[in-house]
Order: structure tokens, then C-alpha cells, then sequence
């Protein structure tokens, strides 16, 4: 399946299957945020942490958009000792499967980020769970690395909750980034390798 998502003048297609999260990613149509940071002026590499649902959906997704230079996928949330799938697996260890999105501020805004993540990359309505996957595990998240993404991560859901965008209240949770723990090595990519009709 593939989907079109207009940013601007901008058209991204995901090519890539949403798999866990393909039940469940919007099919809304969602203004740009009224609060974001300006472009910048010259290339650099910043980094955005976010969890929705099944985070080889979330990877496919960020790989196709302009601007991302690389996503890792991993877990947020909880401790280094427990940062293992088997453990993130249970609910119980406080992580959500996540990614780190790196990218160049100077192509694509943390605001326009958020508004992949939103409009394509799952559910924000869904508490704790994606389609079929649920648990703590699942829960839409963005983990914030500054007072700048905190501010726009906070005032974009307000502003989407306020125009009842999505019909339901958002369920996005905005906590501080304490750590990222990349995921094993065979969840990298995973998309890219396993056979189209598991998929």
C-alpha cells in the first residue's frame, strides 16, 4: 500500500507497508503547526525521539521523508538494564518502542516531524496500543530533548485538540528524554528484510 503525504510543496510517498501500525495510522488531513522552529540556515543534524505503536512502522515511515538523514530504532521510557525486547515486550519495564529520527533542520522542521508522525505514522488517539499490538509498550510518545521541542511538541497536540482534528482527544504523552536504547540489531531495517507477504 503505498500513501501520499503533502507537506507544503512538498509530496513524500511511503512506499514502505505501515506493518504493525498499518491498521491505525490517520488518514486525516492535519494543518502545519502554528508554533515551530524556523528553518535553519545551513545543514546540520538534529534529533527527535518519538513512539507510536510497532517501531518498524514508525522507521519505514521516517526513512522516505526528505530531510531525515537516518532513524534507529530502539526503546525510551525505561532503564538501560532493561532495554531488551524479550523484557520492552512484557508492558512492564517502563519503554516504548521508539525511534531516533536524526535529521537536517535545514530541510524539514521538528514541527513537520511531528506532523509525519501524526497524519501517517499511527494513532494518536489510541491509548497504550496500536491496531492489534497493546500494552505500555505501544503508547504514543514524544520525548523531548529541549524546551524548544517540548514547547512545539505540546502546543501542536493543543492546537489539533482544539480544532478536534481527529475526532477523539490525542493521547500523546510529552516527557523528557532520558535515554534512547537502540534495539537489537535484527529490528534495524526490519521492513527491508523480511519477506513482502508477511507484510
Amino acid at each position: 500500500m503505498h500513501r501520499l503525504l503533502f507537506l507544503g510543496s512538498a509530496i513524500f510517498m511511503i512506499v514502505a507497508p505501515l506493518a504493525c501500525n498499518r491498521a491505525t495510522a490517520s488518514n486525516t488531513r492535519i494543518p502545519d503547526p502554528a508554533l515551530d522552529a524556523p528553518l535553519a540556515t545551513s545543514k546540520g543534524k538534529q534529533t527527535a525521539v518519538v513512539a507510536g505503536g510497532c517501531f518498524w512502522g514508525l522507521e519505514a515511515v521516517f526513512k522516505h521523508v526528505k530531510g531525515v538523514i537516518d532513524v534507529t530504532s530502539g526503546y525510551s521510557g525505561g532503564s538501560a538494564d532493561t532495554a531488551h525486547y524479550e523484557m520492552v515486550s512484557t508492558g512492564k519495564t517502563g519503554h516504548a518502542e521508539s525511534i531516533r529520527i536524526n535529521y537536517d533542520p535545514s530541510q524539514i522542521s521538528y514541527g513537520q516531524l511531528l506532523k509525519v508522525f501524526f497524519s501517517v505514522a499511527h494513532d494518536p488517539t489510541e491509548l497504550n496500543r496500536q491496531g492489534p499490538d497493546h500494552g505500555t509498550q505501544y503508547r504514543s510518545a514524544i520525548f523531548y530533548s529541549n524546551e524548544e521541542q517540548k514547547r512545539i511538541a505540546q502546543a501542536y497536540i493543543d492546537q489539533l485538540n482544539q480544532a478536534k482534528v481527529f475526532g477523539r482527544p490525542m493521547v500523546t504523552q510529552v516527557v523528557v528524554l532520558q535515554s534512547f536504547y537502540e534495539a537489537e540489531a535484527y529490528h534495524q531495517d526490519y521492513l527491508l528484510i523480511i519477506p513482502m507477504s508477511l507484510t
